[in-house]
């Protein structure tokens, strides 16, 4: 078989929506699994549903990166997209063709800058991961490239703007996808602090704020990538090598804040794809992290102690998957500010999501760093469900009891603190700090160890214990589940 390419597509007859040539109009840093499954997806989309007619140049962010790999498939790649939709499977093959090549800024930097001098170029995506949009004062200038993403995006404007000086309509839309919070602002603040240490001149600087809209984005989507195990036969399926085979999840949604003008440059709603363009993207951003995120939390380490350990597994348990939905519909939803119905309708889809035959979610992976999650993702709940009702969310309540007896752990070693689950031996992955305090508290009582948790400030950020009752709940709730166990303490939940 011959490699994926636009000659091999033609030789085998292919006959889907292929887009072969178009000007360049999004510059991408970035070029993993992620971005090629979602902003790639949608702009491939675009392109066939409304004439968008761009295609996008991929810049890999890091030295190690797919550039030779897409280059030889000339940009193709084939993505899968599947799952649980309206209560049936689904699998969906496209072959993405927005994509032109991607560059290596660490072998040719100087191509990536001559992009910035495409008249054509209008939007710049990026998803760096958390860690990339990060201001480093010891960056230069005179970096081929900056070693940070921030610092070779301000290189790049800088050629830009030395290009088309402050001609109206010459500057970016950027849109950031990493998962920070306010991750666009964030990118502004550091593109700014590199101009001004580099003394680039306010000239420039103006320029940045008033040519350029960095938007800050909400994205949700899983994205498995590369599938090992089945790449063979698929591409003995497909008739053709494709190196760069990327799977997904069905569901995608992708907030943008930005003005209503954005609407007619991006027509994602005339499109029909869900990509929603607001003024204010936090109130999704926090329905996505206390209910999809927050669900998670919530209940994968008490279902972890009861016998479970995929996801999907918990959603075919009624006793779980109840005490789920009572989570998230009776504790969560009460607590948000967007309408009941939108809230109702994502939370249905997170049951589906669950449920995704194609996507074995361990258990133990979710676990990990759970005290900083617990505290980012259910707290706010908690606290917010007390203010409005003032009385304490019953099942949230147990949710941090099964914290508790999750992290009694028996030994700590280089790699974990070593906790047991019947004749099973499991690995508790936190911050060290975490997992000193743990075991240093190993042999306290419910009662002992509940007080200790519920007042380390470092945790929390504040003492829970002074949250009215939920100390003693907490306290009475671990005391269940050393008799009975997590299951029994669900149960109880639902009664």
């Amino acid at each position: 078989m011959k490699t994926l390419n636009y000659e091999t597509l033609n030789e085998i007859g292919y006959d889907g929506y292929l887009l072969k040539d178009a000007p360049e109009r999004v510059l991408q840093f970035g070029e993993g699994n992620f971005l090629r499954a979602f902003v790639d997806y949608f702009i491939d989309m675009l392109n066939e549903k409304t004439g968008f007619n761009s295609k996008v140049v991929l810049c890999q962010p890091i030295a190690p990166g797919l550039a030779d790999k897409i280059n030889e498939q000339e940009g193709l790649y084939t993505l899968y997209l599947r799952g649980f939709q309206d209560g049936a499977k689904v699998n969906k093959k496209r072959i993405i063709s927005c994509v032109t090549r991607c560059l290596n800024p660490y072998n040719d930097f100087e191509e990536v800058l001559k992009c910035a001098e495409n008249p054509d170029l209008r939007y710049i995506t990026c998803n760096t991961t958390e860690a990339g949009i990060a201001y480093d004062p010891s960056c230069r200038f005179t970096d081929v490239p900056a070693s940070s993403y921030p610092g070779k995006l301000t290189q790049f404007l800088y050629r830009r703007f030395q290009t088309f000086g402050s001609e109206t309509g010459k500057g970016f839309v950027i849109l950031s996808c990493e998962l920070i919070d306010n991750n666009g602002k964030e990118l502004e603040k550091c593109v700014l602090q590199y101009a001004a240490q580099w003394e680039l001149g306010d000239d420039f600087m103006n320029w940045i704020r008033e040519e350029n809209l960095f938007c800050s984005t909400l994205v949700d989507r899983i994205v498995t990538g590369y599938p090992r195990s089945e790449a063979d036969s698929i591409n003995e399926e497909n008739g053709y090598i494709d190196n760069l085979i990327d799977t997904g999840e069905i569901f995608g949604f992708w907030v943008i804040e930005g003005p209503k003008s954005l609407k007619e440059e991006l027509p994602f709603e005339k499109a029909g794809l869900p990509v929603l363009i607001t003024d204010d993207h936090k109130p999704y951003k926090q329905r996505k992290v206390r209910i999809l995120n927050g669900a998670h939390t919530s209940f994968v380490l008490g279902a972890y102690l009861a016998g479970q350990d995929i996801v999907r597994d918990c959603m075919n348990d009624e006793v779980i998957c109840g005490f789920m939905n009572k989570t998230i519909y009776d504790e969560i939803i009460p607590t948000l500010t967007l309408p009941k119905e939108e809230l109702e309708e994502f939370a249905a889809s997170v049951t589906e999501r669950f449920k995704n035959p194609f996507i074995d979610h361990a258990l133990l992976s979710i676990s990990l760093n759970s005290t900083s999650k617990w505290k980012a993702r259910v707290m706010p709940s908690l606290k917010g469900y007390l203010e409005k009702t003032g009385t304490l969310p019953k099942c949230i309540t147990a949710s941090f009891a099964f914290y508790l007896a999750f992290y009694r752990g028996q030994e700590l070693k280089e790699d974990g603190f070593h906790a047991v689950r019947g004749n099973d031996e499991y690995i508790i992955n936190d911050d060290r700090a975490v997992l000193e305090f743990f075991n240093a508290h190993k042999q306290d009582d419910a009662v002992s160890l509940t007080h200790a948790v519920c007042t380390n400030t470092d945790f929390w950020g504040e003492d829970l214990s002074k949250l009215p009752g939920f100390e003693e709940s907490v306290a009475q709730t671990l005391k269940a589940i050393e008799e009975n166990g997590t299951y029994e303490v669900m149960k109880a939940c639902l009664a």
